[in-house]
């Protein structure tokens, strides 16, 4: 099984508007509801790609009642650990331009938080976890480093899509998989970063830091995948750019539900990469059939 875990997740309340007046009334010409976060959207991909996920995290109030709503309308299974303050709503304001105004999230407590370990603790060998997205304030920034050793120790696979000294601090866990994109990478190690020669050696240092598996999103200009035997380039397929959300989660969504079924890196990183560009050319999350449209004009080459 493929758990994932969100631990701030949100509605995501999208809302468009001609034009924005501060301080005046404004009417709303557009509005959507989603449940978001970076663990949700994963699970979302691969039930959309024909592979089974349960989606764990915290949820509280009303809000939270909305997500777990939602994602058993949509046949994804959860086991959230209930809160007692509200999931948080993330607004979406675009007006010709996006402005994001995000929650803070409730506070979690050492009793809520010992009941997700409780959780964790059951996963097997055979599983794999996927920690994406931020962590709340009230919980200690090293949840992430303790969640990767309990179940690397039980012989499961970690999946890690986190930023700076978080991402940092679980590759001696040896994750499965970890997915910076080209700045993230930069920031790991206090350079910029631009091209894709520039990434490749500071990608194969990661591997070489104990990731398993590096994949690094260059935007429009590709992706590149690192393993100890292989370095690989991916070209991004033709498209027309209409949504960035979520197309990392679509990436890491993509390459576990190909992986699941062919045991492949390099099938599953091809996998990916037509993912997360069938949901950057569409205005939703990707679909099986968007994925596989794409997937001829993904070309690998070492590098």
């Amino acid at each position: 099984m493929i758990y994932t875990m969100t631990l701030n997740p949100s509605i995501d309340y999208i809302v468009e508007l001609d034009t924005f007046e501060l301080g005046g009334l404004n009417k709303i010409q557009k509005e959507a509801k989603f449940p978001g976060g970076k663990g949700i959207n994963v699970s979302q991909v691969l039930q959309r790609l024909g592979a089974t996920s349960k989606a764990l995290g915290f949820i509280g109030g009303f809000t939270g009642k909305y997500i777990a709503d939602a994602l058993k309308a949509k046949g994804i299974d959860a086991q959230f650990v209930a809160v007692q303050g509200d999931t948080r709503i993330n607004i979406k304001l675009k007006t010709g331009q996006e402005t994001e105004i995000n929650g803070q999230g409730p506070i979690i407590s050492e009793e809520e938080l010992t009941q997700l370990f409780q959780i964790v603790e059951q996963l097997t060998a055979r599983d794999t976890l996927v920690l994406a997205g931020s962590i709340p304030q009230s919980i200690p920034a090293s949840i992430y480093e303790t969640l990767a050793q309990m179940v690397t120790q039980k012989g499961a696979k970690v999946v890690v899509d986190a930023t700076g000294e978080v991402l940092m601090n679980v590759l001696p866990h040896r994750p499965f998989l970890i997915k910076p994109n080209h700045h993230e990478l930069g920031e790991l190690f206090d350079v910029k970063i631009e091209t894709v020669e520039e990434a490749i050696p500071y990608g194969k240092r990661l591997v070489e830091m104990g990731a398993q598996h590096v994949i690094v999103s260059m935007a429009g200009a590709g992706a590149l995948l690192f393993s100890p035997n292989i370095s690989l380039y991916a070209n991004v397929p033709k498209g027309t750019l209409k949504n960035s959300v979520g197309a990392g989660d679509s990436v890491v969504g993509g390459f576990l539900s190909a992986y699941m079924h062919t045991g492949d890196v390099e099938q599953s990183f091809a996998y990916g990469v037509a993912s997360g560009s069938a949901t950057a050319f569409s205005l939703e999350l990707c679909t099986k059939e968007q994925v596989e449209a794409l997937l001829p004009q993904i070309q690998l080459t070492q590098v």
